[in-house]
């Protein structure tokens, strides 16, 4: 693509605790080419999300970091700018997990997975949605809660970060399930928000000084499913207001996004597990990825039923990026953050 260039974002150096700009460095390349069966996208969208803290680390996880002197890692939507694929056409729209932080990606569709690339239906709903409730964190609430938090009708469900781009459809999933759903975040117009969506009840844990106490009263016959986005003192919190059976699901930490790489110390509950036969599940998306059609398809009927409803957090350009995961490791959006790419 002759006489355009390619802004984008390099991983200058490894944070101590939590992330700070200086950790990225922009620069500016030439646009490059697509190979034998590859496209070429112009990004309109790209996201940020929690686990991208993970990804800024040496250290060995559940898939590879980005070394330094790498683009950041991330997902995206755009338009097919060229291509050299049988199955797709200038104009058309795709998403991947694999578009990083920059204006344009050579992507390879026929790579199988979350690093794969998905074709976007521009009228089935804005594209930007599937970053967010019709991509990958609606699918996290899908199959975290459903399929791992199996919620029984009448069921109490407790939320962390329950005003975030996986936390506002667990609650309207539960509900949906017949449940009872219980909202924890840190400002109270979010809180608000929760409540307009359908959520029983809310905890404002910044202005709670028993915690315990709040999840108690919250909960008066216990927690019997938490999905759990956050860990830190909520997860200790509802941990000892567990019902009989209670399932947990760690869905992510970031609370202890400033603590990366250290040992997560807190209280043990090896005593309320026995006593609550409970049982804690880690959970990965990546591991339901072949059922993705699935569970766009409900999300995508609950919405244009009006069942479901999802704030995002819009930031625009490129040079933003710092800026808008730094948000979110900070607590400071409001809904599933984005930005808009120019």
């Amino acid at each position: 693509m002759q006489n355009l260039f390619n802004r984008r974002w390099l991983l200058a150096s490894y944070p101590e605790g939590m992330p700070v700009p200086d950790n990225w460095v922009m620069d500016k390349q030439s646009v490059p080419d697509p190979g034998p069966g590859q496209i070429l996208i112009k990004s309109k969208w790209l996201s940020v999300d929690p686990y991208m803290r993970g990804r800024m680390s040496p250290a060995s996880n559940y898939t590879k970091g980005v070394a330094l002197g790498e683009v950041m890692q991330g997902g995206g939507v755009g338009e097919v700018a060229a291509s050299n694929h049988p199955a797709w056409k200038v104009g058309d729209i795709a998403e991947s997990m694999s578009v990083g932080w920059q204006e344009w990606s050579v992507l390879t569709p026929d790579v199988a997975g979350p690093a794969g690339v998905n074709r976007i239906d521009p009228k089935l709903a804005p594209i930007e949605s599937s970053l967010s409730w019709l991509g990958m964190p609606g699918m996290t609430a899908y199959f975290g809660l459903l399929d791992v938090g199996r919620p029984r009708p009448g069921d109490t469900v407790v939320v962390s970060a329950a005003s975030g781009a996986v936390g506002q459809l667990v609650g309207q999933i539960a509900k949906l399930a017949g449940g009872r759903a219980v909202a924890v975040a840190g400002d109270d117009n979010k809180l608000q928000w929760c409540r307009e969506i359908g959520f029983d009840a809310a905890i404002n844990y910044k202005k709670t000084a028993d915690l315990v106490a709040a999840v108690k009263q919250a909960c008066p016959t216990g927690v019997d499913v938490f999905f759990d986005n956050t860990s830190g003192p909520i997860h200790d919190a509802v941990m000892k207001n567990l019902s009989m059976g209670a399932r947990v699901v760690i869905c992510g930490r970031v609370s202890l996004a400033g603590q990366f790489g250290k040992p997560d110390i807190g209280e043990r509950f090896m005593a309320q597990l026995i006593v609550s036969r409970a049982s804690i599940h880690g959970f990965l998306i990546f591991d339901w990825w072949h059922r993705r059609d699935e569970a766009l398809r409900r999300l995508a009927a609950w919405h244009r039923e009006g069942k479901i409803r999802f704030k995002e957090d819009v930031l625009e350009g490129i040079e933003r990026m710092p800026e808008a995961f730094l948000r979110l490791l900070h607590g400071k959006n409001f809904g599933k953050q984005i930005v808009k790419i120019g």
